[in-house]
């Protein structure tokens, strides 16, 4: 009952962080994941992602179905090319990596990703 509960609320908040932010939800469950849930980094980076498609799926469907037109198809077919080659590779290269390694990247990224948004004026 737990998880289910803690589920549903992780992915109510990383679907509404992803719908407003574009941000996938990654940056949410997977702190999530590791310290509430507490699933080692490497399995809640690989949750997370498997979580990613279907929050991404049903996202994608609700702007194409609201015919909003917000959607660079353009963009996406060159993005999602280079997102593609590089999660598969990526995932090969976290599997060689050990947890404390991938919390420490996973929290620099955020960071500086953070740090640059705050800075961005728009």
């Amino acid at each position: 009952m737990k998880l289910l509960i803690i589920g549903l609320l992780v992915g109510a908040a990383a679907g509404l962080a992803g719908a407003l932010c574009g941000v996938g939800g990654g940056i949410i469950m997977v702190p999530a994941f590791v310290l509430i849930l507490g699933l080692g980094q490497k399995t809640a980076v690989a949750t997370s992602l498997a979580v990613v498609v279907v929050s991404g799926l049903s996202g994608t469907m609700n702007h194409i179905t609201s015919k909003s037109g917000l959607i660079d198809w353009k963009i996406v077919g060159v993005t999602a090319l280079g997102a593609a080659l590089a999660a598969w590779f990526g995932t090969d290269l976290m599997k060689q990596l050990s947890g404390p390694q991938l919390t420490k990247i996973f929290g620099v990224l955020l960071v500086v990703v953070g740090v640059r948004m705050l800075l961005i004026k728009g």
